[in-house]
């Protein structure tokens, strides 16, 4: 295993840079004919993956461990785990479906499902419930995310590929979707929900829209509807980006409450409302372009006082906040989320920075979590388009219901909460990643709260966010 010294000593100087997996192989070509030093991030084999794991997998101080990848010399497909959302199932135990595949984006992308009957501290072998299993076998499945009706009917409804893309290969999709009725054993065909058009979308109907469902769908509604927000992308044949930097590509926010769930209907005749739709997108200027919006990944909670209260990572240094005062129907303009009325902004960059509710999902409590990296994107020598280096590190930022107040929830100061040593991981043949996104997900059971999160979209993890991370409030 390669001194995890020379790594970090690589990271500070800037010499690791992005690369498209599609374009590795002739940079790697172009680096051998250069006199210049070699590659510390760079993961030659299988051997060289596997040799780094029992050093990092317990870097992040996790309480539980979801997922290892076998990374075996025959096939790697399960290097890269994301969009890690654990959720409970009707039977009483943890569930959990999540994004797997080589490395993000690639064609062996499929929808990943395991399960605990122990609380997390054993899960059952990953099994694909949708998309390939290796290049070839079909077109790719992304960004999976569970509804389990009060029959107990497991719904997983996904991004499918169809063959074409307009954003990215792993944003424009259908949404289409299965369904267990026997806790997970077996799963339904897939069927397709049809999504409405916007004017975001291709103006050639053959390309579905670009979307992403980041959180966990949740009965957030004062009738216990299930409910959840959206990144919509824009399609590039609308809108064209206007810097070299995937950041600032036309997104924005909208919502969808799902209304018959609990009616067991097949896939097909699921019925979703869409709000802030279209037009009403929730917006947040990118700066120096303010005729491009860069808003995506909203994390919702419930108040106390039946408002709901929604977070979504910018471009623009920090995270901004709407409001719902009728049921999730309408939405307040985005604004710069900051630490209380008149304080400072909270710093974070173009990454997840998703907000939980203490006291469990759907509860209202007036207790909540946030996680951010405590930075806007400026991180030792990296710039805020440098996302495979930036995210990270990981803060934890409690806040508090504060009724009366202009902005609803009021934060203490950020603490740190993880961080590895810069080693990557990931993909052999590549360079791995080094980030620490919060694909990420939470349950409240038993008075337990838990975070489960990919780390460095490798492992799948979870750790529990008890008492001493809280202190008196916001003073």
């Amino acid at each position: 295993m390669k001194s995890i010294d020379p790594v970090r000593d690589a990271l500070k100087l800037g010499a690791i840079t992005v690369l498209p997996l599609a374009s590795l192989a002739g940079q790697l070509e172009a680096q051998t004919n250069a006199p210049s030093r070699p590659d510390l991030s760079f993961i030659g084999s299988p051997a060289d993956i596997k040799a780094r794991i029992p050093s990092q997998l317990r870097i992040t101080k996790p309480d539980y461990v979801v997922f290892v990848p076998e990374v075996t010399d025959a096939g790697v497909n399960d290097t890269g785990n994301e969009h890690f959302l654990v959720f409970d199932g009707p039977d009483g135990s943890l569930m959990a479906v999540w994004t797997q595949s080589s490395a993000e984006a690639q064609p062996d992308q499929h929808i990943a499902f395991a399960r605990s009957a122990d609380e997390g501290a054993t899960w059952t072998k990953a099994r694909i419930i949708a998309g390939p299993r290796i290049p070839g076998e079909g077109e790719i499945a992304s960004w999976a995310f569970p509804l389990v009706s009060e029959r107990g009917r497991i719904y997983v409804l996904y991004s499918q590929h169809v063959g074409k893309f307009d954003t990215f290969p792993h944003t424009t999709g259908r949404m289409d979707g299965i369904f267990s009725d026997d806790n997970g054993q077996t799963w339904s065909a897939p069927q397709t929900i049809p999504m409405p058009r916007t004017g975001r979308d291709n103006p050639d109907t053959s390309f579905p829209g670009n979307w992403i469902c980041w959180q966990k769908p949740l009965r957030l509604t004062k009738d216990g509807r299930y409910y959840a927000g959206i990144t919509r992308w824009t399609s590039k044949a609308v809108k064209a980006n206007p810097t070299k930097s995937w950041i600032s590509h036309d997104s924005v926010v909208e919502f969808m409450r799902f209304d018959n769930i609990d009616d067991n209907p097949e896939v097909a005749g699921i019925q979703i409302r869409w709000f802030a739709f279209d037009k009403d997108a929730i917006t947040v200027p990118f700066p120096g372009h303010p005729e491009v919006s860069a808003c995506q990944e909203p994390s919702i909670v419930k108040l106390p006082d039946a408002r709901l209260f929604c977070v979504m990572r910018t471009s623009a240094g920090s995270p901004f906040w709407t409001a719902s005062a009728d049921d999730g129907k309408t939405w307040s303009p985005a604004r710069r989320l900051l630490r209380r009325d008149g304080g400072e902004p909270l710093l974070h960059p173009l990454s997840p920075c998703p907000m939980y509710d203490v006291g469990g999902n759907e509860a209202g409590s007036g207790r909540y979590v946030l996680f951010t990296h405590n930075h806007d994107g400026h991180y030792k020598n990296f710039k805020p388009t440098d996302t495979s280096f930036h995210r990270r590190p990981v803060y934890i930022v409690p806040g508090r219901f504060r009724p009366g107040a202009d902005q609803p929830v009021w934060f203490e100061e950020p603490r740190f909460f993880m961080d590895h040593d810069g080693v990557s991981l990931g993909k052999p043949g590549t360079r791995g990643r080094t980030d620490l996104a919060l694909y990420a997900s939470w349950t409240v059971r038993h008075g337990k709260a838990v975070l489960w999160y990919p780390e460095r979209k490798f492992f799948l993890l979870g750790r529990e966010v008890g008492e001493e991370w809280f202190g008196k409030g916001p003073q």
